[in-house]
């Protein structure tokens, strides 16, 4: 039987001039990432981000853009997983939302939590590509 990676997207959702979004996980693995998730069968990459961040944090998204892909198969614990990244402008009030404990908006560069996944790298590809 052919075995496949799951497909996932995850967005950097920028608030004000400096600020990201993160939710606190209510699912394993428990902790704060980027808002994210599963991408559907018959769903674009760009409408999979767009719901994932709305379910998520209630935000719209404007100027959504492709950032990165991370495939490394050890990047999530429960199995090999394939993320397109995505970076986006948050438009509306922040709230979680479906699988998200909580959320807060950070700076990307001092978060002041760890994060799982592979999030600390990705955010800080993203802050890389600030400077």
């Amino acid at each position: 039987m052919l075995k496949s990676p799951y497909l996932s997207v995850d967005i950097i959702i920028r608030i004000g001039p400096r600020e990201i979004v993160l939710i606190e996980r209510r699912n394993p693995p428990h902790g704060y990432a980027l808002p994210g998730g599963f991408v559907d069968y018959g769903e674009s990459l760009e409408a999979a981000a767009t719901r994932e961040a709305r379910e998520e944090t209630s935000l719209e998204l404007t100027n959504l853009k492709q950032f990165g892909a991370y495939s490394d198969p050890a990047r999530d614990p429960r199995q090999h997983t394939v993320s397109v990244v995505f970076t986006a402008d948050g438009i509306g009030e922040a709230r979680a939302g479906d699988d998200a404990g909580a959320l807060i908006v950070v700076d990307p560069r001092a978060p002041g939590v760890a994060l799982v996944f592979d999030h600390e790298r990705i955010v800080r590809d993203y802050c890389d590509r600030l400077d």
